[in-house]
């Protein structure tokens, strides 16, 4: 299996159980399931976002972390619509803080 196949993988298994544990847990991961987000992160971040991709990727994850102090949880549901994005910036947050820093490292490169 190639390392695209594997990043594809990683994201999509972080998302799907980003958003399950949000659903059935209605809290934010917590113990093993956190850091299984965290790693998941990490692997989309070092893997899957290429450097065309970084801007558009940064700025998604900026609103994500935006999205998720929102204060969702006053509204119908939201409990889990909070319990859900807070699981979903978990898991992207480890890889925007990677796609950030090889940004850094490119521009620190470029004369």
């Amino acid at each position: 299996m190639d390392m695209a196949k594997i990043g594809e993988w990683a994201f999509l298994a972080g998302v799907i159980l980003a958003l399950l544990v949000g659903l059935f847990q209605q809290e934010v991961a917590i113990g093993m399931t956190a850091m299984i987000l965290v790693v998941l992160g990490v692997i989309v971040g070092l893997i899957n976002i290429v450097e065309r991709e970084t801007t558009g990727y940064l700025v998604a994850a900026v609103a994500l972390l935006v999205a998720g102090s929102a204060g969702l949880g006053t509204l119908p549901f939201g409990a889990i619509l909070s319990a859900m994005l807070s699981n979903i910036v978990l898991f992207v947050a480890p890889a925007a803080v990677i796609v950030a820093l090889k940004a850094v490292i490119t521009l620190g490169k470029k004369k």
